[in-house]
């Protein structure tokens, strides 16, 4: 490996030349106004690919054109498939950016730009790697493809729809696939993530009388659909933190002594991690430490309560209306559909008479979990240890990435989540970072990551 690790010595500030072309492009696939942006960028892809050697194409879809590409075919070796995606958040509020978010803009070791990290630059690290792989060797050790998307921040519908067909299941059929859209476990020390939790969505309406009524002629002789709503949402979860829906956690799978004893071990700090979010206590399902009830235990949000006066100083009003926006994340084995029918089981006798509720699903994703015995699992650690100098540690995210699932389902494929940005890169916020460090470090990565997915076959 040692003409390929020269290589990547050699060419590092090309690799940086490139991902800032790339993050000048203003690909933004929630607005509009900047789609044009969006196919702009989906080109610039499909011509790095096809730079390399690659056979790359651009896939139609309702949405934004997804961007395929495949190495030489290899007999025998595995077959990886690597997504990413080439749009971004918008970048408001544009006045808290300290440099133009689409002007790139290196200070303090570390590259600012929208997208530097989500996730243009975590994908483009496994653009990089094969490009040493194919300038110094002519060849890559495993049969790669590469799948990458336009519309990750704005739904993914254009993937969604082409994965469900027959042609897609055959063009992307893979041992391994691999995405880079994570972070590590701290600063020096990377990590692999091996689970993911899923999640469901919902909105709660309820509603009263026709029209706001004057609370001092008619409160006390008609429900007010706020102390009703109030009352069933408070009832979704108890004093120690456990969710109330029937048979919500007939299928939790309990974590293993194996995982409660790593997690353990983590450098992680509760007082500096009160420090960073502001608050002065952390709360949650009872018997569980903060890691694990972060990672590995569902949970019950409310994210948004309406109705009624909202405006200054007081109005005596029972109002007409009022909704809740609610989600519960769940883990591994946990199915959308089961906790949905579960929530309308609960909540219907407990509305009471006067009010209607509605129960609006929005959407959901089951929750992802990876074998720790896999054999690509240990070959990622080996690349990532040899990327890094560092052994990764294993984690869970609580967050959800829902074509994780998605790829498990029609593909019928394990994901290596194996990200290299950090947690205070202000992903979605102003002033989004990569560490450039761990940009090369993780091309690096990368590049090993070939080298012993290809050895898997032979061993």
């Amino acid at each position: 490996m040692r003409d390929i690790t020269d290589y990547l010595e050699a060419h590092q500030t090309d690799f940086e030349d490139s991902l800032c072309e790339l993050l000048r492009i203003p690909s933004v696939s929630a607005d509009p106004a900047f789609h044009s942006h969006c196919a702009k960028a989906a080109d610039w892809v499909a011509e790095e690919f096809r730079g390399m050697g690659l056979a790359a194409e651009l896939i139609p879809t309702c949405g934004q054109p997804l961007v395929f590409a495949q190495s030489e075919k290899i007999p025998g070796a595995p077959t990886v498939l690597v997504y990413g995606h080439y749009d971004v958040q918008p970048p408001d509020p544009l006045d808290q950016w300290i440099s133009p978010p689409f002007e790139p803009t290196k200070r303090n070791g570390n590259l600012y730009a929208r997208g530097a990290t989500d996730d243009k630059g975590q994908m483009f690290t496994h653009v990089a790697s094969a490009k040493a792989w194919l300038k110094t060797r002519g060849k890559l050790p495993v049969n790669l493809k590469y799948i990458i998307e336009g519309e990750e921040e704005s739904g993914s519908s254009g993937i969604n729809e082409y994965i469900a067909t027959a042609a897609a299941k055959e063009k992307l059929a893979c041992d391994i696939i691999v995405i880079s859209d994570t972070s590590q476990f701290g600063p020096g020390q990377p990590a692999i993530t091996y689970g993911l939790r899923g999640g469901v969505w919902f909105e709660l309406r309820v509603t009263g009388p026709k029209q706001d009524l004057h609370s001092g002629t008619f409160g006390g002789g008609v429900t007010n659909p706020l102390v009703a709503l109030s009352k069933m949402v408070a009832s979704l979860i108890d004093s120690r933190g456990r969710i109330q829906l029937p048979g919500f956690y007939d299928d939790v799978v309990p974590l293993s002594d194996r995982e409660r004893k790593q997690f353990a071990s983590l450098p992680f700090n509760e007082p500096a991690f009160m420090e960073q979010l502001g608050v002065s206590g952390l709360t949650g399902e009872e018997g569980f430490t903060t890691l694990e009830r972060r990672w590995a235990r569902p949970t019950f949000d409310i994210h948004g309560l309406g109705g009624g006066y909202q405006g200054p100083g007081p109005k005596s009003i029972v109002p007409a209306a009022g909704f809740a926006k609610i989600s519960f994340r769940l883990v591994p084995k946990q199915q959308p559909d089961k906790i949905a029918a579960a929530l309308e089981a609960f909540l219907r006798p407990l509305c009471p008479a006067g009010v209607t509720l509605e129960v609006i699903g929005n959407h959901g994703a089951p929750g992802v979990l990876t074998n720790l015995e896999s054999p690509y699992v240990s070959a990622a650690e080996r690349a990532i240890e040899q990327g890094f100098g560092k052994k990764p540690v294993f984690i869970r995210e609580g967050g959800s990435i829902p074509i994780v699932s998605t790829f498990a389902q029609r593909l019928g494929a394990d994901t290596l989540l194996l990200g290299w940005g950090l947690d205070d890169d202000n992903t979605h916020s102003p002033n989004e970072k990569f560490c450039l460090a761990d940009f090369h470090r993780g091309i690096k990565a990368s590049a090993f990551l070939w080298e012993e997915l290809g050895q898997l076959s032979r061993r």
